[in-house]
């Protein structure tokens, strides 16, 4: 089934649609614009590092029974979410391109493609891919019994019509829409950032014509003749091929010629100045000046992880799961999670004691110690091995209340 013609049997024939009513009163139609900031290479640079990281997150649908134990089912969520999502993009392809469009629009529509298939447990939905859109327009309408829908239209000229109950909804900075993350009009609300780019711009262009100007005019060549235009423009020649082959740096002229040198001294905008600039754009979107320069340590990666990335990787666990699963699969111990496993950028110091610490409390198979310091897996490595140095706390308790009756015993025996 193609990606096109698995939406033909969402499109609702037949149907009269309304405007849907949003709280505040404003008409829920919404246009994809704001794309002015990323013609900026420090908004690129900081989207791109995020969208980076975010890309190397595992998906995984996992069921949590009711003592805690969690498993990964056999599911073709986890089929689709292990190498690739959809026919033309792996899991890194998707999770990139969903962040680019997240950032770009503050909103991103994520479509899952299923097909009903007989279990002994009924007729249950079999996921054959995710796509995220990209639409250029989106209304919200409903129909006669207030279902809401979605129509989205394409700049291939295709317009589309979905349950908003079947679109993975991702949203930016929710603020005052009642749908839309971004401004009160559901667009990116990137104001403030663009007056520091327009800023950015004017310095960059003053620098550019200030070199330009600091080295094309070096000076004025005073002719002390009356001559024509002709006779000029061949005395300009000739002192031009004489600059061009002077090698020792001494120009010999005639009476008739002079050489004055023009001193330009363009002022270039201080550092201080610069950095400000770049450092404002870097704080919009919560990059420090580490993290860009990918030189950074285990504690600055781990305050960008929790000030940046996990509030994404909790929306998304929370907005795929709300989506794929029944109220009756959620409450089963459903849910889709987004696993950050690989923390190879964490220094040999932290690796060790992240392997002594989970190590010691069995929570890691010999395979995974490997794989945490980057070494291959070995036979029979799934095997788990824990300290002996931990007991449970009731057996504890037990134990310690147990050696002090034996104390007591030992006193009346002494005495």
């Amino acid at each position: 089934m193609s990606f096109i013609s698995s939406f033909k049997h969402l499109i609702s024939k037949g149907k009269e649609f309304v405007r849907a009513k949003m709280l505040n009163g404003y008409i829920p139609s919404f246009s994809q614009f704001g794309q002015d900031i990323y013609a900026s290479d420090s908004v690129q640079n900081c989207i791109d590092i995020i969208a980076t990281d975010i890309s190397k997150l595992q998906p995984r649908h996992i069921r949590t029974d009711s003592n805690g134990m969690q498993k990964y089912p056999k599911s073709s969520l986890n089929r689709l979410f292990k190498i690739a999502p959809n026919p033309i993009m792996t899991t890194r392809d998707f999770l990139e391109k969903t962040v680019w469009l997240l950032f770009l629009n503050y909103n991103v529509f994520i479509y899952p493609t299923y097909e009903y298939r007989q279990t002994k447990d009924g007729k249950v939905r079999y996921y054959t891919g995710f796509y995220p859109l990209n639409p250029y327009q989106a209304d919200f309408v409903e129909d006669g019994a207030g279902v809401l829908y979605v129509k989205m239209y394409f700049r291939s000229g295709d317009i589309f019509t979905i349950p908003y109950s079947e679109l993975i909804h991702i949203r930016k900075k929710y603020s005052v829409n009642d749908i839309m993350g971004g401004g009160l009009n559901g667009q990116p609300d990137n104001a403030a950032l663009l007056k520091v780019l327009q800023i950015n711009d004017v310095v960059l262009q003053g620098l550019e014509k200030g070199i330009k100007t600091s080295m094309s005019v070096r000076g004025i060549l005073k002719i002390n003749t009356m001559l024509d235009d002709e006779s000029q423009r061949k005395e300009r020649e000739r002192f031009e091929k004489l600059l061009s082959s002077g090698d020792s740096g001494i120009m010999p002229l005639d009476l008739k010629g002079e050489f004055l040198p023009v001193n330009i001294d363009p002022k270039f905008v201080d550092k201080d100045v610069m950095e400000f600039l770049k450092s404002s754009v870097q704080e919009w979107y919560g990059i420090s000046k580490a993290i860009l320069s990918r030189d950074y340590n285990d504690e600055q990666y781990q305050a960008y992880y929790e000030s940046v990335l996990e509030p994404i990787v909790i929306g998304l666990g929370q907005a795929f799961s709300k989506t794929l699963f029944t109220d009756r699969e959620l409450d089963m111990g459903n849910e889709i999670v987004f696993y950050h496993k690989d923390v190879m950028y964490l220094s040999t110091n932290a690796k060790l004691n992240i392997l002594q610490t989970a190590g010691d409390q069995g929570l890691l198979s010999d395979n995974q110690k490997l794989a945490l310091l980057g070494y291959p897996p070995i036979e029979g490595g799934e095997r788990r091995t824990m300290s002996l140095n931990y007991i449970d706390v009731n057996l504890a308790n037990a134990y310690q209340m147990g050696r002090k009756g034996e104390g007591t015993n030992e006193q009346k025996q002494s005495t």
